[in-house]
This record gives C-alpha cells, sequence and structure tokens, in this order.
C-alpha cells in the first residue's frame, strides 16, 4: 500500500522526506510534492519527516483527503522526480 501526500503540503513543500526515501517516487510541482505509488515501496521512513503531518498510508488518509490518492497518482504521472533537497516554501 503506497503512502500519499496530502493537503498540509500544499504551500509548504518541505523537502526532507525526500532525503531519506529510498527510491525515487516523489514528484513536485510549483506547490506540492506527490507520490508515485507504483514506485513508492511502503516502507514509511518519509512520515516522521514530514513537518505538517502531510503523508499517509493510503488505507489511513483521512476521509477529508481521499481524493489526494488520485491526485498523487496522476501528478506523478506528469511531474518531474525530485531526489535532493530543496528551501520549503513556508
Amino acid at each position: 500500500m503506497p503512502h500519499v501526500v496530502t493537503e498540509p503540503c500544499i504551500g509548504c513543500k518541505n523537502t526532507v522526506c525526500v532525503t531519506v526515501c529510498p527510491v525515487d517516487c516523489f514528484h513536485e510541482d510549483e506547490r506540492s510534492l506527490w507520490i508515485d505509488p507504483v514506485e513508492c515501496i511502503d516502507c514509511g521512513a518519509c512520515v516522521p519527516e514530514c513537518p505538517v503531518d502531510a503523508i499517509f498510508p493510503e488505507g489511513q488518509v483521512p476521509a477529508k483527503w481521499k481524493h489526494y490518492i488520485q491526485l498523487n497518482t496522476e501528478k506523478s504521472a506528469i511531474l518531474p522526480v525530485i531526489t535532493e533537497n530543496k528551501e520549503p516554501l513556508s
């Protein structure tokens, strides 16, 4: 079960989670990060690194953010992979 980036990441985009990920499953746009559900190996290393608690296992995504499961799939398919730490937006 892959992990999912949800709403608290929008406008934050702290990339510490990217640096602990053992695979290249994170993708980025101007305002947020997204996880490719095919590449994610469900290790959970990214979860405790997220300072805004935006990352959840797919089966534990809060109901109000369930649509982020599909958004991660769609966005990761068209956005570039991010593998390095960058300055957060906020």
